[in-house]
């Protein structure tokens, strides 16, 4: 019985971490999306060079999230941040879809978005 009460605190610390990391992400993700409009209003950037900004923001913010994490659990930093990466990815994807009712991009977009924020996680928790 104490090993299963052992377990479950172990799963509720590893979740509070993941959701601290994955705040972390979003509220680097809120910042630099702000400094971004501003950016794009003072400049009037074209396309490209807006894609080029989210995905730089993308990568800091899955960073960010991976070195959060990489830094409290102490062990397995790249496997964590990989983590938060996927899970940052993934929970875009779900705002994209809550918000449009349908996924917005094409596959190869998604993919890149994805991978991106996978690497970035992965970096981010190997550095911490």
């Amino acid at each position: 019985m104490e090993q299963n009460i052992k377990n479950k605190t172990g799963l509720d610390k590893t979740i509070f971490w993941m959701l601290k990391s994955l705040l972390c992400s979003y509220v680097v993700t809120g910042i630099l999306l702000l400094i971004l409009a501003g950016i794009l209003y003072k400049f009037n950037l074209d396309e490209a060079k807006v894609t080029a900004g989210i995905l730089i923001i993308y990568v800091l913010s899955a960073f960010a999230g991976g070195f959060v994490i990489g830094k409290i659990t102490g062990t397995k930093k790249f496997f964590w941040g990989l983590l938060v990466g996927i899970f940052y990815a993934v929970l875009l994807v779900l705002v994209s879809f809550g918000l449009y009712r349908s996924i917005q991009g094409s596959v190869s977009e998604l993919v890149t978005t994805f991978l991106v924020c996978a690497g970035g996680g992965m970096v981010g928790g190997m550095i911490s």
